[in-house]
Formats: structure tokens, sequence, C-alpha cells
């Protein structure tokens, strides 16, 4: 074993010994004089002059190495050459805004040729042509006259006028207007061809089978009421049941999808009350309501009050979230919400006119069978459970129904009865638009609703009043709070302080209106919408107006949100 004398002593490793440089390098001393050989921002001296460290060649070698760069112009100067025609590459470019993709609640866009001069003039009513006259129950004579260069709402199109406005330019400068006569009255072009009316479009009558009209306004909620006279229609019912008439006549209300070539009352769209025994008619199925013996003679006088609920409770029931139990309650104090309105229409030409068309509500499926039941049943199968009946609480949208919601019907100011009650639901989902392109299920474009409607048959005519003088007034109509819902209360002696006591969302609701003050709220409906979608556009543009229409524009690109457009608005072509 090896003692500690004979183990090899360690030894240290040689560690090189840094060679240290024999001068730190200083840095060159700033003269007074100094100056950078090219001019910049910071330093503008472009006179170089030579230091006692620098001679004229270290200079020269300097200025080739680093060429001098040219001075380039002023922002400003740059801008007033590009807008005096000069090369506009050297303007600074507009700033990148970016702009916001469609929401889904947004309408659509098109794109467009500039409007034309004509486009800007005030809408014009139809042509009327006398056609023939009618002796009136007071001894007068009722001129009627066959409209022409109009359209005509069919082929699951709906059209309203509309009018370029230069100040609407991101909606390509068109809104919606209304053309002569002013005020509620039947529409034509919301009715059924070979129909003739008064240059007012308050008498209708037809040579043909029946024919239905629509009135130019919708009701939506509350409480509201019109008038119509026959004036000419069945003259007596014989003993043997035959009839004497100079023609026939149906009242009442109708949606959208309703037929207009078929009488108020045909579908599960239309209410309707017959002038033989006083029927009440709905999906073409008569049924006696007035008392026997009673019906509705030349002269007569029907009044016809529709009651709805508020659009909030009836939101609530199409979205399927209806709960008797407290819903009901709450319906006492309503709830003030705007209607998300979405209008996807497009401006076309027809004649001299110009309208918006859009896709109008269709028949659904669920409602075509409602009226005619399939003898399988739900479930296919002969002899099966038969199908759940309309309510607020049905497992299809198009099949729930108001609650509280009813139609009243009145002859010569008395009251006849309630024959409908449990009116079906109309917002969407419950209505949808005709399957096609562009179109978009479960938007309200404002115009879903119940409708004043009149069918007239073989020389049948009659004169509607919409208020607000009528003939036979309802109950309730014309008290307190008529004129207006806002008055003015005394403030307790302050001057400065005027306090505004308006009509509760209740009270407005319950109240009996007539159909003509819902005009009135549609055109301000109508406005606030537009001004609602211009802005939407607006915004969607980057908060900036770009003229995308096509004739002011060639570089104009499709974005989100615009759908590609042509040269010039489609012409419409209809046959009669």
């Amino acid at each position: 074993m090896a003692t500690d004398v004979d183990l090899p002593k360690r030894q240290i490793t040689p560690v090189p010994v840094p060679v240290l440089p024999i001068s730190v390098p200083q840095k060159r001393p700033l003269e007074d004089d100094h100056a950078p050989p090219v001019s910049s921002p910071l330093n503008p001296n472009p006179d170089v002059k030579p230091n006692k460290s620098q001679s004229h060649d270290d200079i020269a070698a300097m200025t080739r190495e680093k060429p001098a760069r040219s001075k380039k112009d002023t922002l400003k100067k740059r801008e007033s050459k590009a807008g005096a025609g000069a090369d506009s590459s050297r303007a600074t470019p507009d700033p990148k805004i970016k702009e916001l993709p469609p929401n889904e609640s947004s309408p659509m866009r098109y794109k467009l040729a500039p409007p034309k001069p004509s486009d800007f003039e005030p809408a014009r009513g139809p042509i009327f042509t006398p056609h023939h006259g009618i002796p009136a129950p007071g001894g007068s004579t009722i001129q009627f006259y066959e409209t022409s260069e109009h359209v005509y709402n069919k082929k699951s199109f709906h059209y309203l006028h509309c009018i370029a406005d230069p100040a609407f330019p991101s909606s390509f400068y068109y809104r919606q207007t209304e053309p002569e006569p002013y005020g509620a009255h039947i529409s034509f072009e919301d009715a059924a061809t070979h129909m003739y009316m008064d240059q007012l479009g308050r008498h209708i009558t037809t040579d043909k089978g029946f024919r239905t009209a629509r009135a130019n306004v919708a009701v939506r909620q509350g409480r509201w009421y019109w008038e119509c006279k026959i004036t000419r229609g069945t003259v007596n019912t014989n003993a043997d049941g035959s009839i004497e008439s100079h023609g026939h006549v149906r009242v009442g209300f109708a949606r959208r999808e309703a037929s207009l070539d078929a009488p108020v009352g045909y579908d599960a769209y239309s209410y309707g009350i017959r002038d033989v025994q006083g029927q009440k008619v709905h999906m073409s199925r008569p049924k006696d309501f007035f008392p026997p013996g009673e019906e509705i003679r030349e002269g007569d006088v029907v009044g016809l009050e529709i009651q709805l609920p508020s659009e909030h409770l009836h939101r609530k029931v199409v979205q399927g979230q209806y709960n008797p139990a407290v819903d009901l309650l709450d319906e006492d104090e309503p709830t003030i919400e705007a209607a998300n309105i979405v209008r996807d229409r497009i401006p076309i030409r027809f004649k001299q006119h110009i309208y918006f068309e859009k896709i109008d509500y269709h028949t659904t499926k669920e409602l075509e069978d409602l009226m005619n039941p399939s003898p399988a049943g739900p479930s296919g199968t002969i002899g099966s459970r038969p199908a759940d009946k309309p309510n607020p609480n049905h497992q299809v949208p198009a099949l729930r129904t108001l609650p509280k919601s009813c139609i009243r019907i009145y002859k010569n100011g008395v009251l006849m009865g309630t024959p409908f009650t449990d009116l079906l639901a109309f917002l969407p989902p419950a209505s949808k638009p005709q399957a096609q392109v562009g179109a978009r299920e479960g938007m309200d474009d404002g115009m879903a609703g119940y409708y004043p409607a009149i069918s007239v048959f073989r020389g049948g005519a009659a004169e509607v009043n919409f208020g607000p003088h009528f003939w036979y007034p309802p109950p309730g109509y014309g008290d307190a709070d008529t004129d207006g819902d806002v008055d003015m209360v005394d403030a307790g002696g302050d001057a400065d302080t005027v306090k505004v006591a308006t009509l509760t969302a209740k009270g407005k609701l319950d109240k009996v209106r007539a159909v003509a003050e819902r005009y009135d709220e549609q055109i301000v409906e109508d406005i606030v919408a537009d001004i609602i979608d211009e802005v939407d556009f607006w915004m969607r543009d980057g908060a900036r107006v770009i003229d995308r229409t096509g004739g002011r524009d060639g570089k104009a690109e499709t974005t989100a949100g615009i759908a590609p457009g042509r040269e010039e608005i489609k012409e419409l072509v209809q046959d009669d």
C-alpha cells in the first residue's frame, strides 16, 4: 500500500497572461465648428466647411459615398399639386378606414347606377280613366275609374313608392315616400286587377268575380276601427230563399299573405263577414253569426274593430317565450320596446314611376294544412290523433295565436258580436318570405300586420271610411285625450318648468282609434327606419360617405354588405 510520501504532488495549470493594448482608442473631440457632410431635417446645413481635422479630399470622398437626398415638398404643397391636376401619386393617400362587416339585422345594399333627374321629383299616383258610374243611395252618382300606369303587388313581391334624396348618399340616395292622395285609403297597388275605384281611394267595385283590395295601412297592436257602407249589394231576400242583389260585398281584415284573387276569409290569413245572412268566414268556412233574419243590405254601414296585444307580448309569443301566468300580468304595464325593422329592398323602375321592390311574405305549409287537413293526420296514419289546435304555445310558430285578440262587428252602430277571437300571429317567424335568392327568414320589414280588406263581386260596390269622422262611432271613441297624447300641466307656479302628461302605453292600446291615425304613425315609422338605415350604412362604410354609384366611381368595388349591381336600375314589366 502506497504511503503519502509516494503520491505525486499537484501542479498548478499555467494561465496565459492577457496582453493588454498599449493604448485605448479615445473618442474624437467634437469641435465647435463641426457639421455633418449631408444635410438632415435636424441639422439643415447644406454648406460643408472644412475643419482642422478634415481635408478637402476627405470631404469629397464622403460626399461620393453618401449622396445628398433631394428635398421633398411639404404636405400642403403635395396636396395642392394633386388638387390642381398635377401628379396625384405625390399626394398623401387617404387613410384606410376599416369598413364594418354587415350586421345580421342590417338590410342588404345593392350597387346602383346614379339617380336620374326625374328620380328626385315627387312620386305620382296612377292615371285615372273614367270607366262607369253608379247611382248612390242618396241619389247622387259615383264615378269609377280604371287605374293604370302603376305596379301591382303580386308574384310574391311588394312595392312601395320611393324617391331620390341627396340627404341619403349611403343608401344610394333612395328613401321611401308617398304619392297623392295622402291619408288612409284603399291601395291602388295592393289590389287585384280589374277593380275600379274613385280618385280618392274610398269607393271600389268590379264587374268580375270576387276581387280583394287592402288598405294602405297595417295595424300591429292596439284597438282600431273603420267603417264600410254598402252602396250596391243585396237588395232583398225572398221567402223562398232567393236573393235580389246588384252584387255582393265582403269586409274584414287580411294579412300580407292573403290572396287578392279571392274574397276575404278565403284562407287562414284573413277574416271576413259575408253580406248574405251576415255569416262569418275564415278558411272558406262560412258560419252563422248575425241573428236570424239579419243580413247586410244596400245602405247598411258595417263597423269593424280589431284588438291586438302589444308588439312586446306578440314577439314573446312568436319566439316561444310566452308564459300566460306571468306575461298577461305584465301586459297591464307593457314595456316600451322598439321593433327591429329590417328592410331588404331595391329600387326598380316601372314606366314613369320608381318603386322599392321587396320579397313579400308567402303562404306556409302549416297554414295550408290547417285549411285543408289531411285525413291521415299529423303522423301520416289514418285515424291517428288530430293535430293540436292553434294556441299561443303551439310548437309551430305559424300556428300560434295572440292572447286578448279579437274582431268585433257593428251594424249601423249596433254591436252584433265578436265573430273572431285568438287571431293568428303575424310577426316573423310566424310569417315567412317567399323562398328565393335574397330572402331572409325571421326579419320584420315593418309591413306585417292586419290590413282592412274589402272584396266585391260582379257589380257589388262599397265605400270605406277610415275616420276620424265616422257615420256610427263605436263606444268609447272620441273620449278625453283623443286629440293627442300630450297635455300641458300646471307646474305649480314655476314659470320656467313645464310638465308634460302623456297617455300611458296601456291606455293607448286600450283606446279605440281610427285607422286614419295609423296612417300618420306609419309615415313616422317609415321616416325613422330610413334614417336608421342611412346611419347603419354610413357606419358600415367607416363613418364616411363613399360614392359607389356605378356612373360616378368607375373603380368602385363590391364590399361587405353590398350585393353586385347593374349599370342601370331594373325596369319592371307586368302583364294585366
